[in-house]
């Protein structure tokens, strides 16, 4: 029979169910199990996609054009699991697609309710999932904490399908927050009071991960046991870690896959670790060492760029190499001109001292888009490689634009509605879209490499498929200007309509692509555009 594993947690947000989540997948893969993820939000909201980088972080984009929460990133990130807008459960979604069949009559008069028409709905998309022909385990996250109002439904729906499966193939895994007060004396009272909630909705939990910042010794993990039913063999110490990757050689060294594998009456191989023991390898004993001036708008979040932080990691494993991260906001390179002080330039130079590369990422809105400018500018003009990711291109050309094909007030039609030279405008069929919410150009499309480009040497080949999200595009109206100007299209759509890339010439590496090829990158294969990247910024 196919089996269930819920991810919940308790005390706190924010304490890593992800990255349990995900570790929990990969050590399951590892043994040979085909496996697949889903992600729970309990929010109103129908996907993460009109949702602020400061509310949500990042929002991580499928194939097939889902906008979802960053965690599917990192089952992207520890996985092989495909992932699509069904792995992606909200209560937006699940509440509307009721409604509508309330309006349609599907119900036939009877009075619609939480319990069973919610409940049974959320059923029906984690099945939807696990359900599939060649799945072995499906494991499920449950977003927020347990005891949060929003939470209620899905974690019924989850003591219902733990109840039906039966307790050999639906288990729950919690984790908790094992604090030190004052004076560093461990308490345990929390996930006492985490698990009780957890009863009490009549789930029972199979496996105790335990947050904590050091290593939980075993008296104190049999006291938890005690006062929790949970076996000792399941009370695992989830403690911090220099890298998220070591975690599933964490969880593996105290057994947790075993037990689970026991718990579900299930017998594997063992357990294949080479890749996630070479990564981490690399992580802690690096050769070299690159730092990279990342300029961005939302800087004060990290989630809000997880993706981007992680595929530059990868980029340094593939290099051996470890990547120090220098966050710029982007504001700050602005010149103002009612204040004093030293020049832009000079400005430039000390914001970019001692730094191997530059990355611009996407976003949206005007904030913080002349010091991007000047950023590509100055990467440009140094010499310095350069890696512009969605705005991060559109920037690259509206600064090409400006100061070498001579168009002065270039500009991007997002951000200014006066310039002469919009180089980067709307796309021809989002101009007269009036909602927001899943209406961008979305999801994984082909595109064609040029030969002899930088993105072709990356990749090796000339057709690549990558995701996007985003509304604006290089203009065609301005293209060959630019092309007579030095700028190189380096890939575009197979019809030629729309730029895909950009190049810099005669420079060491000054790239720019349209689309996000950071949702595709992993720690134990390195996106092609972040290895060659961080190999250009390496120092001989």
């Amino acid at each position: 029979m196919k089996k269930l594993i819920f991810v919940t947690g308790g005390v706190c947000s924010s304490l890593g169910k992800g990255i349990a989540a995900s570790s929990l997948g990969a050590l399951m893969e590892a043994r040979g199990f085909n496996v697949r993820m889903v992600k729970i939000d309990p929010y109103l909201n129908v996907d993460a996609g009109t949702m602020s980088p400061y509310q949500h972080g990042e929002v991580y984009v499928t194939d097939d054009g889902a906008e979802t929460d960053l965690d599917l990133g990192n089952y992207g990130r520890f996985t092989k699991a495909p992932l699509s807008r069904i792995n992606s459960i909200t209560t937006g979604q699940v509440y509307k697609t009721v409604i509508e069949r309330e309006r349609a009559g599907d119900f036939l008069g009877r009075t619609v309710q939480v319990i069973p028409h919610i409940t049974d709905e959320i059923k029906r998309r984690i099945l939807l999932v696990a359900d599939e022909a060649e799945v072995d385990i499906t494991i499920i996250e449950v977003g927020g904490t347990v005891g949060d109002m929003e939470s209620v439904p899905f974690l019924e729906a989850a003591r219902q399908l733990i109840h039906e499966f039966g307790r050999q193939n639906a288990i729950s895994v919690h984790v908790t927050l094992v604090p030190a007060v004052s004076g560093g004396e461990i308490k345990t009272k929390p996930t006492q009071h985490a698990v009780k909630e957890l009863q009490e909705i009549g789930i029972q939990p199979d496996v105790l991960v335990l947050r904590s910042k050091e290593a939980l010794g075993i008296e104190l993990r049999k006291k938890i046991s005690s006062f929790t039913n949970v076996e000792l063999e399941g009370v695992i110490s989830g403690y911090d870690v220099a890298a998220i990757y070591e975690l599933p050689l964490v969880y593996h060294a105290q057994g947790i896959d075993s037990f689970i594998l026991k718990k579900m009456n299930v017998e594997s191989r063992h357990a294949e670790l080479g890749p996630w023991q070479a990564v981490v390898q690399k992580i802690r004993h690096p050769a070299s060492k690159v730092r990279i001036g990342v300029v961005g708008k939302y800087m004060e979040l990290h989630d809000a760029y997880k993706s981007v932080w992680e595929a530059l990691a990868h980029g340094g494993i593939a290099n051996n190499a470890q990547v120090e991260l220098v966050k710029i906001d982007s504001s700050s390179l602005e010149a103002d001109p009612d204040t004093t002080g030293s020049p832009v330039d000079k400005r430039l130079e000390e914001a970019f001292a001692g730094v191997d590369g530059i990355l611009v990422p996407g976003g949206f809105g005007s904030r913080g888009i002349e010091g991007m400018v000047e950023a590509a500018r100055y990467a440009r003009i140094k010499g310095l490689p350069y890696f512009g990711i969605c705005l991060g291109m559109q920037i690259m050309v509206i600064e090409y634009a400006r100061n070498v094909a001579l168009m002065s007030d270039a500009h991007s039609g997002e951000f200014s509605k006066t310039t002469k030279h919009p180089v980067v405008s709307l796309l021809e069929e989002q101009i007269d879209v009036k909602a927001y919410g899943g209406t961008m150009r979305l999801g994984a499309s082909e595109s064609k490499t040029r030969e002899g480009s930088a993105i072709r040497r990356a990749y090796g080949t000339e057709s690549i498929f990558e995701r996007h999200r985003h509304r604006y595009e290089v203009s065609n109206a301005f293209k060959d200007r630019l092309e007579a100007a030095g700028l190189i299209v380096a890939a575009t759509t197979p019809d030629g309509c729309l730029v895909e890339a950009c190049e810099w010439p005669n420079h060491p590496w000054g790239l720019g692509v349209q689309f996000h090829p950071e949702f595709k990158s992993r720690p134990t294969r390195a996106h092609p555009l972040f290895a060659a990247f961080i190999a250009a910024c390496r120092r001989p």
